[in-house]
């Protein structure tokens, strides 16, 4: 079977959400992957998509489901504002605003493009969302982009039950808050322990049992990672039986990373990738963590190029 063309929604756009010097989710995580994947053999194999525009497709009630609305209205504010810094760590710029609700409107994209096709998406966008709280951004999070576009997949025909699996370094605290009451959606975490946000053990379980938390030690590695993934997640996962699977793709679990201590190479993720291909081929993958910019190309690449290797080996 040939290859199909599998979609990516990037935009420009999302380069205008400036962080300032020397912070590490910085406009060239995009640009560092975006030269990675034109440079590689399955660049032909590739289909670009520009986000929906904010003027047709409103993302404000999506974001609304979940997030208050003062506090969106003061993300807005700040940002018109010129900006400023929301925590120590979480940065507004002019234009982040509107680049977020961009990143919304992308994530919801790939939705659709993922259930058009019954075949992988990836959503190259900033800022990312696994840390977003109801009313409170953190760790480089302004908006849930994946529990956002979980919900929305739900509106879907024929859409009952959808599944994330977050494989960030860092543990998706937002992402559980706002899907754990949600007997629709399920939550697995690969995600260091301990290490920020301090969150995800293995008791938070969810109110319908609907979450499952997997902390790594410091220094682990793929022959780690892949028992945990085929004897825990993916079970869980699997059990679930979800329509559809989002995965929040942090790719700060390398041994290069700056933030953590997890030694996974970029190769890895083909691995982890592979495992999540059996369970499904509906998968919806989106941009997360991922700082160090010499392996973060190549991380993704190798997401993507199990992806595509996996089709036309008929899997």
């Amino acid at each position: 079977m040939g290859a199909v063309m599998l979609p990516i929604i990037y935009s420009k756009r999302f380069l205008k959400h400036l962080t300032g010097i020397g912070h590490p989710e910085c406009p060239e995580r995009l640009t560092a992957i975006y030269d990675a994947l034109l440079a590689s053999n399955y660049s032909d194999q590739l289909r670009w998509i520009e986000p929906s525009d904010v003027t047709r497709r409103d993302p404000l009630p999506w974001i609304y489901k979940l997030h208050d609305r003062q506090y969106v209205q003061a993300v807005e504010q700040l940002a018109r504002h010129g900006g400023g810094h929301w925590d120590a760590d979480t940065v507004i710029s002019a234009d982040s605003y509107d680049v977020a609700l961009l990143a919304v409107n992308a994530w919801l994209d790939g939705v659709d493009q993922m259930l058009g096709n019954d075949h992988p998406a990836f959503v190259l966008a900033r800022p990312p969302g696994h840390h977003a709280l109801r009313a409170k951004a953190m760790g480089f999070c302004l908006f849930s982009n994946a529990s956002i576009a979980a919900h929305y997949a739900l509106e879907q025909p024929n859409i009952e039950r959808v599944a994330i699996l977050d494989w960030d370094v860092h543990h998706g605290n937002g992402t559980q808050a706002l899907i754990e009451n949600n007997p629709q959606i399920a939550y697995c975490s690969f995600h260091q322990s301990p290490c920020y946000p301090g969150t995800g053990s293995t008791h938070e379980q969810g109110q319908h049992n609907n979450v499952l938390n997997l902390p790594m030690n410091a220094g682990s590695t793929i022959d780690d990672y892949l028992p945990q993934c085929k004897n825990q997640a993916i079970p869980f996962l699997s059990q679930f039986a979800p329509d559809l699977l989002i995965v929040s793709a942090g790719y700060d679990a390398t041994q290069a990373d700056p933030l953590a201590g997890i030694n996974l190479q970029a190769q890895d993720y083909g691995a982890l990738t592979a495992e999540c291909l059996h369970l499904t081929r509906r998968i919806l993958f989106g941009l997360e963590g991922g700082y160090c910019l010499d392996v973060l190309g190549q991380s993704v690449l190798s997401t993507l190029a199990a992806c595509q290797m996996t089709k036309r080996g008929g899997g």
